[in-house]
């Protein structure tokens, strides 16, 4: 793939954007793994904390967690939990013991070692919009439901953007392809399109198994190899309130036993799946999220975990999901707490409830990305291209996302706040005095290029300019950039002898059904 990382030259004016950009459609930031240099924000006291916990832990003991999957029930009887029909009574001390044995840090290494991720600690990484049943994008000016050729094409946007680590679910679900051969297309795609860490869904035996031998022919592993360390995920939902389904806690105990990553992401929207007060909201999640942590930890310690939040609110007058509110981002700060507390990284996402790449689209997206940050989230799902509450994907809002990306990448980078004699730059002050300008100066001239963030997608010109040029709007400027991306891609490099074992992987499943299904 082109490289975007290029030496600047002096642009004009505010038009000098346009001139950096050479031969590359864009010009953007290197790949990079982010580290979160700020403390998180934390709205939490020690007792609130300890409030949440005990609440959560109440839920476990006294209420318990209803599981739809036989094996898991057999497992915890076999634990020494109450196990009263498909209720699971856990105690605090054995849920604490089992959530000791998970790490606080691991790295997903998918089939290019140099896009290894570390999960944990102080990194914050970024994942494409994922599930969507529906897209949208100008050219169309419709919702319509997904295709692979849509899918594709934001798998390709996927590996274009530096600022994406992490391949998600389908970026958009292409319904033109069976439910049963759909999983191994998509991956397939994934795996040739991209080399970045991606996901497998927890729907049934054949899905799982399929795209963890997928995920391992791609890498070029031996079955011992793949199972010594994590190189993929999944994520999966429980079904608020207090229940966990049949085939996704199947898929994560297949994963686990092979030593592959879990996020356990509860769904609970305050006002309807959980209390409409947040604490009562993140206790809920909490306590459904640790139910299932513990029983992995139980089949294999050590086994990765992600707690993940997705804890938002309904709006009460109508029903409807709300995100990026200011709930929202309370509940993510809140959770953010609590994973520092059970030592497990945290996993949150970057949503919005708008219909269109509109300015609803991005406030409300910037809040829900700035409280990943604030509340030290590790994996941030959906970060770029998500609407309508998860049922759209936008290659334009997946691009006007990224220009958020980076710009909290270039806001953690520490020399944004450095404090050197250079930084402090007294001689570049002395040398001004009172009555010149800094423009001209030597330590201007050294630094200018790199000194300030260069958006790609904002437009600085004045309005006489930007009307000049044609007064394109972002989501257009969005739309012909997606076009230019699309037109211009190149594949990443795969193996030869990888790439056909993997094809013919997919045509013998394919010949064999795929996964069943009941249509």
């Amino acid at each position: 793939m082109t490289t975007e990382t290029r030496t600047r030259k002096r642009g004009g004016g505010r038009a000098g954007a346009a001139a950096r950009r050479g031969d590359a459609v864009i010009e953007q930031m290197p790949w990079s793994v982010p580290r979160n240099i700020d403390r998180p924000i934390e709205p939490l006291g020690p007792e609130g904390v300890a409030a949440i916990h005990d609440g959560a832990m109440r839920i476990l003991e006294e209420i318990g967690i209803v599981f739809l999957n036989d094996e898991a029930l057999e497992i915890f009887k076999e634990a020494g939990c109450k196990v009263v029909g498909d209720r699971v009574h856990l105690d605090r001390e054995f849920v604490m013991e089992m959530v000791a044995k998970a790490p606080s840090e691991f790295t997903i290494t998918p089939r290019n070692p140099d896009r290894t991720l570390p999960v944990g600690g102080d990194h914050i990484l970024f994942g494409n919009v994922s599930s969507p049943p529906n897209y949208w994008d100008m050219s169309l000016n419709a919702k319509v439901a997904g295709t692979r050729e849509q899918c594709q094409n934001l798998l390709k946007l996927t590996q274009y953007f530096n600022c994406i680590h992490f391949a998600g679910g389908y970026p958009v679900e292409p319904v033109d392809i069976h439910a049963s051969v759909r999983h191994l297309d998509v991956l397939y795609d994934k795996l040739t399109l991209t080399d970045k860490a991606m996901h497998a869904y927890s729907l049934g035996k054949e899905r799982v198994e399929d795209v963890m031998e997928m995920v391992r022919i791609a890498g070029g592993l031996t079955h011992e190899e793949f199972e010594a360390r994590p190189h993929m995920y999944t994520n999966i939902n429980s079904t608020s309130p207090l229940k966990h389904d049949q085939p996704m806690i199947d898929g994560c105990l297949r994963l686990a036993r092979r030593g592959q990553a879990i996020v356990v992401t509860p769904f609970t929207l305050a006002g309807a799946m959980a209390p409409v007060t947040m604490s009562g909201a993140v206790a809920q999640s909490i306590a459904e999220s640790l139910s299932a942590i513990a029983l992995f930890q139980y089949v294999r310690p050590g086994t990765p975990c992600v707690i993940g939040t997705f804890t938002s609110n309904v709006d009460m007058k109508s029903g409807a999901p709300a995100f990026g509110t200011p709930e929202y981002m309370r509940s993510t700060q809140m959770t953010g707490q609590m994973a520092r507390y059970y030592g497990l990284p945290m996993r949150s996402s970057g949503v919005c409830a708008a219909n269109v790449p509109d300015g609803q689209a991005m406030w409300e997206t910037s809040n829900s990305l700035w409280a990943a940050v604030q509340s030290g989230t590790n994996m941030v799902y959906h970060a770029a291209g998500w609407l309508e509450g998860g049922l759209i994907a936008s290659p334009e809002k997946f691009i006007m996302d990224c220009e958020i990306l980076q710009q909290i990448q270039r806001y953690m980078q520490p020399e944004v706040i450095g404090t050197g004699p250079e930084d402090i730059a007294l001689e570049a002050i002395r040398e001004v005095g009172n009555d010149g300008h800094f423009f001209g100066i030597q330590h201007t001239q050294d630094r200018y290029s790199t000194a300030f963030y260069q958006p790609y997608l904002s437009d600085w010109r004045n309005y006489e300019a930007w009307e000049a040029a044609g007064a394109v709007w972002t989501p257009e400027r969005a739309h012909n950039m997606f076009k230019e991306i699309i037109a211009r891609f190149e594949a990443p490099p795969l193996d030869v002898v990888r790439h056909e074992e993997l094809a013919d992987f997919v045509a013998r499943r394919k010949s064999e059904g795929g996964a069943p299904t009941d249509f």
